[in-house]
């Protein structure tokens, strides 16, 4: 048993509710405990050496009260710790990462307009958060595209599978670690989408000659002999993992949102922080994977530099 929770976010809505489930399986395959914490933006408008009057304590939180009434009765469950918060939730929610071993969130919360499809917390704690963060959307959501080429997401054993990306330019082991994990603890296939892109794009200035034209099937041959090196340590580790792949031209995004249709998770990762950008920063694929994937998403942060 692991001694870090996995932390479900919630604030009363809907989509809050549903990553509750969702964090209550996790912690249950991980035999984990779970925490249940509701970040309150009371504070916010008052002096800051001074809670506001009428601010309820953690045991009569309303939408703490309302989960512990949704989970009463329940057998099975992991052990459960509820925690209230204070502040802004952009700022909070990242800062529960540094303790849990997995942060799951609504798509949208309370707060905002109803037609976006992330809202500012879910994507300010999937970038800044030290551990994984999982993202469950609204059921039903359209991605606009279609799986062909992706491929079923289903896989060898119970349960939908797994989906990953590979860059090969630039593998991230953290994220192939986690997508092999998850779908060892789910007893599912993992599929692993690796996108070269096509047609290449060439710029000539006036005069240049064309470069040779370039063979798609060797492209695609080296594509798939490199992610198949990428995977050679992390088949080793998890031989129960039945891991196929894909590799498909064009748009890495695009693949991954079609591939989420039936799929049991998305796994993507976050940049690394550069020396020229410190800040953090998820990158546009994950970002685009982020608002438009019909499953969960789990962005995971770039393992740490070696010394």
């Amino acid at each position: 048993m692991s001694t870090q929770p996995v932390v479900a976010a919630v604030d009363g809505s809907d989509d809050s509710l549903r990553a509750l489930e969702w964090a209550l399986d996790a912690a249950h395959r991980r035999e984990a405990p779970l925490r249940v914490a509701h970040v309150r933006q009371y504070a916010l408008w008052g002096r800051p050496d001074a809670a506001p009057a009428g601010l309820p304590a953690a045991e009569d939180d309303p939408v703490l009260g309302l989960v512990r009434g949704r989970l009463e009765g329940r057998t099975g469950l992991p052990a459960v710790d509820f925690v209230a918060l204070d502040g802004a939730p952009g700022a909070v929610l990242p800062e529960l990462g540094a303790t849990a071993q997995l942060l799951v969130l609504g798509s949208r919360g309370r707060g905002g307009f109803s037609s976006l499809l992330l809202g500012s917390n879910s994507l300010a704690a999937a970038r800044d958060a030290e551990c994984p963060v999982v993202v469950v959307p609204r059921p039903g959501r359209d991605t606009g595209t279609s799986a062909e080429g992706a491929g079923s997401a289903e896989g060898a054993g119970a349960g939908p599978g797994v989906v990953v990306g590979v860059n090969v330019d630039s593998p991230d082991e953290a994220t192939l670690a986690f997508a092999f994990r998850e779908a060892a603890l789910r007893g599912a296939g993992l599929r692993v989408l690796a996108a070269y892109p096509w047609p290449p794009q060439t710029w000539m200035l006036p005069g240049e000659v064309p470069a040779p034209q370039i063979d798609q099937s060797a492209v695609e041959h080296e594509t798939r002999v490199l992610a198949d090196g990428f995977l050679v340590p992390h088949r080793t580790r998890h031989p129960e993992v039945t891991a196929e792949i894909r590799v498909l031209p064009g748009d890495t995004a695009g693949h991954l949102v079609a591939a989420s249709e039936g799929a049991g998770l998305v796994v993507v990762g976050r940049h690394r922080r550069r020396l020229l950008a410190p800040a953090r920063m998820m990158g546009s694929v994950t970002q685009a994977v982020l608002l438009h994937a019909a499953s969960p998403v789990v962005v995971v942060p770039p393992a740490p530099p070696e010394e």
